[in-house]
C-alpha cells in the first residue's frame, strides 16, 4: 500500500496566515507544510483540502483515479472547492466498515473530539491508522490485531493518543509513527525532530510517498536519558514530555511530602496535575530496586533531592563524620545507583539540577553539596544514552 501526504500541518497550514510568531517565521521550504490530507494508493483520499490537486501534481500524482474521499474532522470556514471528477466527500459512522472495489477497507475508529479516525487495510492486508487533529481513540476494539503498520497522529498536540494505542498493542516497535497536524506550537527543524524522537515518531515533508509497511527511520527512544537544568529551567516538563506518549508511567518522587510546607505542597500538586492520568506515583529514594525490576518505564524527579537524602543518611553535613567515613559511604551509594542505571533494562528519564554554574556557597556544607551533585550528574550522565540541558525552557542536546 503506498501512502503520499500532500499535506501534513494543521488545517490553518503552516505558517498560519498572518502570523508573526517565531515558529511561523522559519516555516519555510520543507518546513512549510499545507492541511494534512492523504493519498492512498491513488485512489483514495482522506481529507480534501485547498490545492489538493496542484499538491498531488507536485508530487508526481494525480487525483483522478480517486474514487472515495472522506473527511475526518469538521473543516471551518468556507466550504473547499471538489476539484472535477472527484466524488463528493463525506464520513463513514463510528464503527462501520467500507469496503472499496480496488479491495480497500476503511473501518472509522471514533474519537474523543469532534472528528473520526480511519483504519485503512490496503489489498496487500498491509493496516494504517489516521486519526484527525486535536483528537485520540474514545475506544479502541483490536481483536487480536496485530499492530498498525503505519499511524499517522497528531503526536505534538495529543501525545496521550499515541499512548493509548501502546496501551492496547496497536502501536508496536515496528510501528511507523507519522506527525500529521503539524502546528506553529514547536519551532520547525531541529527541535521538531527531537521532541517527536522523543515519542518514536519522526516527520516528513509535504509530498513525501512512503511504503505502508517498510521498516525505515524508526527513531529508538532512548532507555537511559537525563535532563540537567537550573531552577525553573523547565526540566520537569521536558522530562514529562519526553514520556507522554507511553502509558503505565511509574513517576518516582524523591522530594517527600514535606508536611507542613505549603510551597512545595504547591509545587507538588502542580506537578502532579499536568501528568498524564494514566500514570502512577510512588515517593521513594531508594531507587536502586525500582531499576533492577522490569516494569513501565521510570521519571525519577529528581537526583538532587535523592542526593539531599544519601548524604542526611551519611550525616555529610558533618566535617569529623564526613572525613570518618561518611564520604567513602557517599561514594558507594552513588556507585551502586550508576550501576544499577548501566544494568536497567527500563526506560528511564531522571531529572537533576545544574548548580555548579552559581554562585560559590558560602557554607562549607554547601559547596559539599554542590561538589558531590555534580559528581552524581556525571556519573549519572555517563550511564545515558541521552543528556540534555534545559536553559530558559529550551532543551540544548549533550549526549545522543
Amino acid at each position: 500500500m503506498e501512502l503520499t501526504l500532500l499535506g501534513t500541518g494543521t488545517p490553518e497550514g503552516l505558517p498560519r496566515p498572518d502570523c508573526p510568531c517565531a515558529a511561523c517565521a522559519t516555516a519555510l521550504g520543507e518546513n512549510a507544510r499545507a492541511a494534512t490530507a492523504l493519498l492512498v494508493d491513488g485512489t483514495l483520499l482522506l481529507d480534501l483540502t485547498p490545492g489538493a490537486a496542484f499538491a498531488a501534481a507536485r508530487a508526481g500524482h494525480s487525483l483522478g483515479g480517486v474514487r472515495q474521499v472522506l473527511l475526518s474532522h469538521p473543516h471551518d470556514g468556507p466550504a473547499v472547492e471538489v476539484p472535477a471528477g472527484l466524488p463528493q466527500p463525506g464520513r463513514v459512522p463510528d464503527g462501520r466498515e467500507l469496503a472499496l472495489l480496488t479491495g480497500h477497507r476503511v473501518r472509522a475508529v471514533p474519537m474523543d473530539a469532534p472528528g473520526t479516525g480511519y483504519a485503512v487495510t490496503g489489498p496487500d492486508g498491509r493496516r494504517l491508522l489516521y486519526l484527525p487533529p486535536g483528537a485520540a481513540p474514545a475506544g479502541l476494539d483490536v481483536n487480536g490485531d496485530p499492530p498498525y503498520d503505519m499511524v499517522l497522529a497528531d503526536v505534538v498536540g495529543r501525545p496521550d493518543g499515541l499512548a493509548k494505542l501502546r496501551a492496547v498493542g496497536a502501536v508496536g516497535p515496528t510501528t511507523d509513527v507519522i506527525a500529521v497536524h503539524l502546528d506553529h506550537d514547536v519551532p520547525p527543524g531541529p527541535e521538531l525532530r527531537r521532541r517527536l524522537a522523543a515519542a518514536g515518531a519522526r516527520a516528513v515533508p509535504d509530498g513525501t510517498t512512503l511504503d505502508v509497511g517498510v521498516y525505515e527511520d524508526v527513531p529508538d527512544v532512548p532507555r537511559r536519558t537525563l535532563v540537567l537544568g537550573g531552577a525553573r529551567s523547565g526540566k520537569s516538563v521536558e522530562a514529562e514530555r519526553r514520556l507522554e506518549a507511553f502509558p503505565d508511567v511509574l513517576y518516582v518522587a524523591t522530594g517527600g511530602s514535606r508536611n507542613g510546607d505549603t510551597e512545595w505542597a504547591s509545587r507538588v500538586s502542580a506537578h502532579r496535575e499536568r501528568r498524564p492520568g494514566s500514570w502512577r506515583t510512588t515517593e521513594t529514594c531508594d531507587l536502586v530496586p525500582l531499576l533492577t525490576e522490569t516494569g513501565p518505564p521510570l521519571l525519577v524527579d529528581c537526583l538532587s533531592l535523592w542526593l539531599t537524602d544519601a548524604m542526611d543518611t551519611v550525616n555529610a553535613w558533618d566535617d569529623a563524620e564526613w572525613a570518618d567515613g561518611g564520604e567513602r559511604a557517599l561514594r558507594a551509594r552513588v556507585e551502586e545507583l550508576t550501576a544499577a542505571v548501566r544494568a536497567t533494562r527500563r526506560t528511564l528519564v531522571a531529572v537533576s539540577n545544574e548548580v555548579g554554574s552559581g554562585i560559590v556557597p558560602a557554607t562549607a556544607s554547601g559547596r559539599r553539596y554542590r561538589d558531590e551533585l555534580g559528581r552524581l550528574n556525571a556519573a549519572f550522565a555517563a550511564e545515558c544514552e541521552h543528556v540534555l540541558l534545559v536553559v530558559a525552557g529550551q532543551a540544548l542536546s549533550l549526549r545522543g
